[in-house]
């Protein structure tokens, strides 16, 4: 099986692509933009320097070669493909991570049923999603997510800034006030850490506080469980290990199943 991924939003199509080879053995790589890639999330595939115009022709070119094509957010490629003979023909899925949907499924029909199959990371974009829209849960590269307990230092927390305009700096303040923690807040907009480096960040920690604004486990928070960390939920609730359903087998062969049964 030859799978094309267009776009890596928060580095999953990376992990997805790695894994499908790894346990698989299918042909896959990941294409995205480099402007699009501030914190080099693509661990496994290109990060190229091009512009949109470019970078959406390379695309289509690519997408000749391959037998299914996962779009990850762009969706706006899909009627340019769907106008295209030999593209029109293969399977397209379309995978959403986040704001690009939230909120916006009626504004964005014109896109998503064009595709075979949309996919969604986080079960809060189902509110409003049509039937066909699939909750496939975000995987954690564990082979880079790891426990490194001889950094850790007990009763430290760290908190990431994400910059929404709903975000407040009281909450993780709050919380680690209310659980005895000295906390550290880290901007990531300010200081960006490399995807590769962000696993030895995690691990001086012994607790993650994830943002308060979106009722679902930030991929961060995933990657902070992966490592050891004990994660401080939206509600308070504290979660101490990696759940399965983001293990990295379990969303490959998920995914491998509806590749499968949407095979044009």
């Amino acid at each position: 099986m030859r799978i094309l991924h267009i776009g890596n939003t928060a580095g999953v199509a990376s992990t997805i692509a790695k894994w499908q080879n790894k346990i698989l053995k299918w042909k896959t790589i990941v294409i995205t933009r480099k402007a699009l890639d501030k914190f080099k999330l693509t661990t496994y595939g290109y990060a190229l320097p091009l512009d949109k115009i470019s970078y959406t022709i390379l695309a289509l070119i690519l997408s000749f070669k391959y037998d299914i094509i996962h779009i990850h957010d762009y969706d706006k490629i899909i009627p340019i493909m769907r106008k295209i003979p030999i593209i029109k023909k293969k399977t397209i899925i379309l995978h959403y991570h986040g704001t690009v949907i939230r909120g916006k499924w009626n504004k964005k029909s014109k896109y998503w049923r064009k595709a075979d199959i949309v996919l969604v990371s986080t079960p809060d974009l189902l509110d409003g999603a049509p039937p066909k829209a699939i909750y496939l849960p975000n995987p954690v590269d564990t082979d880079q997510f790891r426990p490194m307990v001889t950094i850790k230092k007990k009763n430290f927390a760290i908190y990431m800034k994400w910059g929404y305009p709903n975000e407040s700096l009281e909450w993780p303040k709050n919380v680690a006030k209310k659980y005895g923690l000295k906390l550290y807040i880290h901007d990531r907009l300010r200081r960006p850490v490399s995807h590769k480096s962000l696993p030895k960040l995690l691990n001086l920690f012994e607790y993650f506080i994830d943002r308060h604004f979106i009722k679902s486990l930030s991929k961060t928070a995933l990657e902070a469980l992966a490592c050891g960390l004990k994660v401080i939920r939206w509600d308070e609730r504290i979660i101490k290990k990696l759940p399965k359903i983001h293990e990295p087998t379990y969303t490959v062969k998920k995914l491998q199943a509806i590749y499968l049964k949407t095979l044009r």
